[in-house]
């Protein structure tokens, strides 16, 4: 059974949201991931919603470009926590896309990643999840320790070879 669900409204968005797949990945999480338009097919839309508690998702990744409704539609249809990222767009750069999904009515949240943060909502998708699970915070807890121990190498290396190290 998926713990994730991932959710996009057009293949486009394919190449962010793999970003939150390969994450989930890295750390052993089940997910599913679909392509569903709440606009143009809204009947599928509220039915996979409605039934992601029980396929057993605690956390849905919803990705949305300009109107982005799909992640707030998520968060009114189902009750766990909704992650939504913003796609650039053309038109807007993603700034149309970022304000739909985080402008949402008291009551209705979904937690909003920068745009195109695919990484991101994996990642915050496993620390929802590794609040109540000791072996998954502590794969967690290893891989913000590796992001340290390698911000720490760059400065070494900087410190004894200069910028053009870098160049």
């Amino acid at each position: 059974m998926a713990t994730v669900s991932i959710v996009m409204g057009s293949d486009s968005d394919m190449p962010v949201m793999a970003k939150a797949v390969e994450v989930l990945e890295q750390f052993g999480i089940d997910y599913e991931i679909r392509i569903i338009s709440a606009h143009r097919e809204p009947d599928i839309f509220v039915e996979y919603a409605k039934t992601a508690k029980d396929r057993g998702v605690k956390c849905i990744i919803a990705g949305a470009g300009k109107a982005a409704h799909l992640p707030g539609m998520c968060a009114a249809v189902f009750e766990g926590p909704v992650i939504g990222i913003p796609m650039k767009t053309s038109d807007l750069g993603g700034v149309d896309s970022l304000y739909s999904i985080v402008q949402m009515p008291t009551g209705v949240p979904v937690a909003t990643v920068a745009i195109n943060g695919g990484a991101n909502a994996g990642i915050l998708a496993v620390k929802m999840l590794a609040m109540n699970d000791v072996a998954l915070a502590a794969k967690m807890h290893n891989f913000i320790v590796e992001q340290k121990e390698s911000v720490e190498a760059k400065d070494s290396k900087l410190q004894n070879e200069g910028y053009k190290a870098f160049l």
